[in-house]
């Protein structure tokens, strides 16, 4: 089975000094990967995992800037809602552990790797069908989620 060809939405001024790294249609929430791609970006590759390790261990929520309606508030430096989004961070933990080993690979020094792009995309919708009472069945959609990060040198 082949995997489709999904471009990523960020060109690189100089491709040598970049590491990049995508999670292909994970099982995740789409809501939740929006959020935490904000909340990576920026960050160094090495902090970016200590803290979604946080996340997945209860330690620290993320901050829902986006996708806030009727969330409930947490004690977040300068925001007020916020989640404890566990297996999407799980899931985006590995695409980061990839993106690191493949800036590795390319000889880039990891400490100085700072995530310029995260970006989550929506994927396919699984159609699935939920029995129901009296021969019934009701449709229930599973959305898929692709994640890319790109990660590049600063000095």
């Amino acid at each position: 089975m082949g995997m489709a060809r999904v471009k990523y939405s960020y060109k690189p001024s100089d491709e040598t000094k970049v590491a990049k790294a995508m999670g292909y249609e994970m099982p995740i929430s789409f809501k939740h990967a929006v959020e935490i791609c904000r909340f990576v970006r920026g960050r160094r590759i090495v902090e970016a995992k200590r803290l979604l390790q946080d996340v997945v261990n209860l330690k620290r929520p993320i901050p829902f800037k986006r996708y806030k309606k009727k969330v409930a508030h947490k004690s977040i430096e300068g925001w007020y809602a916020g989640r404890y989004p566990q297996k999407a961070c799980r899931f985006i933990l590995d695409v980061l552990k990839n993106l690191e080993a493949n800036a590795e690979y390319k000889g880039l020094d990891v400490d100085k790797l700072v995530i310029v792009h995260a970006q989550a995309k929506m994927g396919r919708k699984i159609k699935k069908f939920v029995p129901r009472a009296f021969g019934r069945a009701t449709p229930w959609f599973q959305q898929l989620t692709t994640v890319e990060f790109v990660a590049e040198e600063v000095e």
